[in-house]
């Protein structure tokens, strides 16, 4: 996260002084904000290459983080699911499922 915001914040300071040194050098409006993003987007290009690398460093070890906790996640799903299909006793005491157990289900009984 702190890679991210440094990288970010280098791009809005260059975006920031590509705008201040355009406008003194007389550019203005749209033409100011269009030249401001390509200047500013070349000159990251060139100076922040070290940060930008830093940065999808740390955004590749997140991900891989997340998606061993997410296969972790899984697994304790599956392994719910599979305990709650083992058990039918619960179904059949709120009367969900038939007593003879031929695993289809009831209309829940509904008393007026």
């Amino acid at each position: 996260m702190r890679a991210t915001l440094a990288y970010t914040s280098a791009r809005l300071v260059l975006l920031v002084v590509s705008t201040v040194l355009l406008y003194l050098a007389g550019a203005r409006g749209l033409l100011l904000l269009a030249l401001a993003f390509v200047v500013s987007g070349i000159a990251s290009f060139v100076l922040l290459s070290r940060q930008r690398d830093v940065m999808s460093g740390a955004l590749l070890a997140r991900l891989r983080n997340g998606r061993a906790r997410a296969a972790g996640f899984r697994a304790r799903l599956e392994d719910g699911a599979r305990a709650e299909d083992e058990d039918t006793g619960g179904a059949q005491a709120i009367g969900l499922e038939p007593p003879d157990g031929r695993g289809e289900r009831a209309e829940p009984q509904h008393r007026p």
